[in-house]
């Protein structure tokens, strides 16, 4: 061992045979009711809370920077109450004009799709955990036309929602409209719309309306399954999403259609050269907010 650490035989040994100082047997002390008190706690203390309990409780005085520095090497920390990571805003390669402004309604399937990504929690104890859904919608049935949960919101995520959605559209040439989030905004997504024939419409910049079809699935999703249950593992929610998307788009009748689900609209329509039309019915506070404060 001495060979292979590149010390001599009379340094160990007289390593071995040192007096310990007294400040390091206090710092092993303490580092023995660190690690007690955070098992004991259930890994809730910071170093501010660690020091104080410890102090308390045991009639000592030891310093914050001191209880902050052994936990340190001990790789302790609170598991709530994270200091939030720093993140560096990426300016976007590319941004398309918002082509769409806000028409969301379309005569057949496949004409106008829109797309987002939305964010789950489940909790195991205090530790949070974090699911992402990619879902892209069609405006004409509201089907969900692909969707992909994934821990990553990651531009993987996004793709593997695109080529999912050209698998069962092979076909399909909409316009494809997003908010301006980074996998929609660069250059290899949007190549792989331009070798499809799509084209790109983006919403603008603090204007989550501009996408109001696809930001109000995500409430529907949210009210109907996600904020009615408690979840307490990944599986779980995940296999939740799953059916919901499932009861979205195969057993959920929605009034407009005449109380057709959005497969049924959708399969019907893809069946006939002239899809029937649905109307997106006025809303009377839309129309009178207009009427008040339109110029």
């Amino acid at each position: 061992m001495c060979k292979q650490l590149g010390i001599t035989r009379a340094a160990y040994y007289k390593w071995m045979r040192r007096r310990i100082p007294e400040a390091e047997q206090e710092n092993i002390v303490l580092a023995q009711l660190i690690q007690e008190y955070d098992e004991r706690f259930n890994h809730i203390l910071g170093y501010r809370r660690m020091t104080s309990w410890i102090n308390h409780f045991n009639g000592t005085h030891y310093s914050r920077n001191r209880v902050h520095r052994i936990m340190k090497v001990l790789n302790i920390h609170s598991v709530i109450r994270r200091k939030r990571k720093k993140y560096q805003h990426s300016t976007p390669e590319t941004t398309a004009e918002n082509i769409l402004k806000r028409d969301f309604s379309a005569d057949r399937p496949n004409e106008k799709w829109t797309t987002d990504v939305t964010e789950f929690k489940w909790y195991e104890g205090p530790v949070v955990h974090k699911l992402y859904l990619s879902a892209i919608l069609d405006l004409y049935d509201r089907s969900i036309v692909a969707w992909v949960v994934s821990s990553r919101n990651d531009n993987k995520l996004v793709f593997d929602t695109f080529e999912q959605a050209i698998r069962s559209n092979p076909d399909a040439k909409p316009i494809f409209h997003s908010d301006r989030g980074f996998q929609y905004t660069s250059k290899v997504f949007q190549a792989k719309l331009q070798a499809q024939g799509m084209q790109q419409s983006m919403s603008r910049v603090g204007h989550c309306i501009d996408n109001g079809p696809t930001e109000g699935f995500w409430g529907i999703l949210k009210a109907e399954m996600y904020y009615l249950h408690e979840y307490h593992d990944e599986n779980s929610l995940r296999e939740a999403i799953a059916a919901y998307m499932d009861f979205y788009n195969t057993g959920r009748p929605q009034e407009r259609y005449g109380n057709l689900t959005p497969t049924e609209v959708r399969t019907a329509a893809l069946s006939t050269e002239h899809a029937a039309q649905y109307p997106i019915p006025p809303n009377k506070r839309i129309e009178a907010y207009k009427a008040r404060f339109a110029a």
